[in-house]
């Protein structure tokens, strides 16, 4: 093994934190940064690929095909999104931008579980490379990893890849990643709570591990992939 990949919820970190936490927190500070920062280009690329992801060739047709004002339809179709928990790339983009100020001042520390920052040191140590894959931004995964309860784990962190490069579920996206690694599939291990991520994974050739954190939800259907409660299991 010269290379981890690791998911983020129910991987590194509690889905609760995610869940309970961090979108509340996306969903009350929405409408004021909207009207905050509407006009800063961050801004307005999240919009333009919100509008790409709902179907339309950029922010103006979207808000040309629809009755509201631009900052409303953004605000709908931002909660719409969340209620359906849809990994779209536009959505995620905004939520990184809202939470950006929370892990700045403080508001909020990312969790990650006990043996996570042991295990990534080890790895770090060893020279084998970390590398994270999450339906969540890059710029989120930065700020997620370099202010969490155990400090900035960022600098054991290789490189960051999100649904950019494609659907988790897909094995072009891993296929994608192996690219830009640029070592062999079987000497990357892929960790993930989702089975037909590691089953995409699997089929681009990586090595994979199921992980099995105790509030995770049950793993149901039928899987060749081992079964890790911990890092301190790999």
């Amino acid at each position: 093994m010269q290379c981890v990949l690791l998911d983020i919820e129910g991987t590194t970190s509690s889905v609760r934190f995610v869940y309970d936490v961090m979108f509340p927190y996306a969903r009350q500070h929405v409408g004021d940064y909207l009207q905050n920062h509407w006009d800063k280009p961050a801004t307005q690329h999240a919009v333009s690929q919100m509008a790409h992801d709902a179907g339309y060739a950029d922010s103006a047709n979207w808000f040309t095909a629809c009755s509201e004002s631009p900052q409303k339809i953004v605000l709908d179709q931002f909660n719409h999104l969340m209620d359906q928990d849809v990994k779209a790339t536009g959505l995620k983009m905004l939520q990184g931008l809202i939470w950006e100020t929370a892990f700045h001042n403080g508001q909020i520390k990312a969790h990650v579980y006990d043996d996570v920052p042991h295990a990534m040191k080890h790895w770090h140590e060893q020279g084998v490379t970390i590398h994270i894959y999450s339906s969540g931004s890059i710029p989120t995964q930065k700020l997620f990893f370099g202010h969490t309860v155990a400090g900035n784990l960022l600098p054991m962190i290789t490189g960051h890849y999100d649904t950019t490069v494609g659907p988790k579920r897909h094995v072009d996206s891993y296929r994608a990643i192996l690219s830009e690694i640029s070592m062999p599939a079987d000497n990357v291990l892929f960790i993930s709570d989702i089975v037909a991520e590691l089953d995409a994974a699997k089929l681009a050739g990586m090595q994979t591990a199921l992980s099995m954190r105790p509030e995770n939800a049950p793993v149901d259907e039928p899987h060749e992939h081992r079964v890790v409660r911990g890092f301190d299991e790999v």
